[in-house]
């Protein structure tokens, strides 16, 4: 089998779909897709659960997590996503970036009003922007 590459601008329908989505240009695709996202465990022995263009994650402590792409992000000024769910925290877990961020590694902080920094079960950090 012959490896080898398609080119083209717009994706189409064969005319199933009706309305006006029926084409689509291809830069929507390529801009509009995460480019790296992570769902791991952010309790005991912290592990990737599922993921995309995860290289590794590394527990720094209580709530305290760097998660690591394989393919670099092309600049710093990429953007974000990142939540997590703890079914004993009494109350919503907020994530911040620690300002640490560069093109391959983003430390996030889990923690809630309540009980300050905290690991929770359901860690999940989602990146878009353009790969080096």
């Amino acid at each position: 089998m012959a490896n080898g590459t398609i080119a083209f601008d717009t994706l189409s329908t064969s005319g199933q779909i009706t309305g006006t989505a029926k084409s689509l240009d291809t830069d929507y695709v390529v801009n509009g897709s995460a480019k790296a996202w992570f769902n791991f465990n952010g309790t005991g022995t912290v592990a990737i659960l599922d993921s995309f263009n995860a290289a590794s994650i590394t527990d720094n402590g209580t709530g305290d997590y760097t998660t690591t792409i394989s393919n670099a992000m092309a600049t710093i000024n990429y953007c974000y996503t990142a939540l997590g769910g703890n079914t004993s925290a009494s109350s919503t877990v907020r994530i911040e970036n620690t300002d640490k961020r560069t093109t391959t590694k983003m430390e996030l902080l889990a923690y809630n009003t309540s009980q300050g920094e905290l690991d929770t079960a359901d860690m999940n950090a989602l990146f878009h922007g353009d790969l080096a």
